[in-house]
């Protein structure tokens, strides 16, 4: 952990071939990573913009683009996985995440099988496979996690999605018989860059509305107390210089969580961040601060659609032009 009186974890928002055998390294042995996530915007960049993949992708000429995809990704993966295998081993996460196709997002039985596939293909035990927070992906998280898979459910801007993905980790935990490790990953910065020029407009202090609208899901995570589940805090990096670096992480430290970050953002918190537990938030707190948003005239409920839907679309788009480029 990176704080372990908190059980407090720091992974690493990237994957990058020649990143893996070098920093990703550095970081572990330093003690400031214990884990790594992807997602298809994630890989896009790697293998279009890395020189790293050139020979293996020149090697795959007879595969179609998506087995192209998988068979870099799947490397990466297990690179990611093996050099993370000894704090797996020591209880101390480990993990690694690959998400399924996008394109699936509405689709229960196929995300399953190619999840199943996924973890089966890379083979090793501390990979999570990850789904988006869709009404399939619930139906998706449950057999996963019922079959001993580690899961990320991503995408969550909502309490409802990440209460509906707990509850899909809870039964699929009571079908496979044992604790399985699964987390629930809430969009943050997303919120206030929708919000905030509105809100300023209005006088209402920024920045908080994504902080206080994840306070909330957490503490509906933790209430809901599922084993091996835990919150874990994504879209954590700042887009300018108004907000210190570590923002995202500083202002959502908390209890038995997790913090996803690039890796600028990884490093300005290791350096300069308060490190102190700041979750839970009073519900009078959050209560006020978004009664100030209705009143700056902004439907938050329909603000969160929308973020869900661009997400979607966004890993969409990431995922296609791979393809397109393969």
């Amino acid at each position: 952990m990176y704080i372990d009186d908190l059980k407090f974890s720091l992974w690493a928002d990237f994957i990058e071939r020649d990143y893996l055998d070098k920093e990703f390294k550095e970081l572990i042995n330093d003690g400031i990573i214990n884990g790594a996530t992807s997602n298809p915007a994630i890989f896009k960049n790697a293998i279009l913009n890395s020189p790293a993949y050139k020979e293996q992708l020149a090697s795959l000429g007879s595969l179609n683009p998506k087995d192209k995809y998988e068979a870099v990704a799947i490397y990466d993966i297990k690179k990611a996985a093996d050099i993370l295998k000894a704090l797996y081993d020591a209880g101390d996460d480990g993990y690694v995440s690959i998400e399924v196709d996008p394109f699936l997002c509405d689709d229960a039985d196929a995300t399953i099988e190619e999840g199943k596939r996924l973890f089966g293909e890379i083979g090793r035990e501390n990979v999570m496979i990850k789904v988006p927070a869709t009404t399939a992906g619930y139906v998706a998280m449950e057999e996963l996690s019922a079959s001993g898979i580690p899961v990320n459910a991503t995408l969550i801007f909502k309490k409802e999605q990440a209460v509906s993905c707990a509850k899909a980790f809870e039964r699929g935990g009571k079908k496979n018989g044992k604790e399985v490790d699964t987390v629930i990953s809430i969009f943050v910065s997303r919120v206030d860059r929708a919000l905030d020029a509105t809100l300023s407009e209005n006088g209402v202090e920024v920045a908080l509305s994504g902080i206080y609208n994840t306070a909330d899901i957490y503490a509906a995570i933790e209430e809901m107390n599922v084993s091996g589940c835990r919150a874990l805090f994504a879209s954590t990096g700042v887009k300018d210089d108004s907000l210190p670096a570590y923002y995202y992480v500083d202002k959502l430290l908390a209890y038995n969580s997790v913090n996803t970050a690039p890796i600028d953002t990884i490093e300005a918190f290791h350096k300069g961040g308060e490190k102190k537990a700041v979750l839970p938030i009073s519900q009078e707190v959050i209560q006020a601060h978004f009664l100030k948003v209705k009143n700056a005239g902004i439907d938050f409920e329909a603000v969160l659609d929308k973020q869900i839907a661009d997400g979607l679309d966004a890993f969409k788009d990431a995922f296609h032009d791979i393809l397109e480029s393969l």
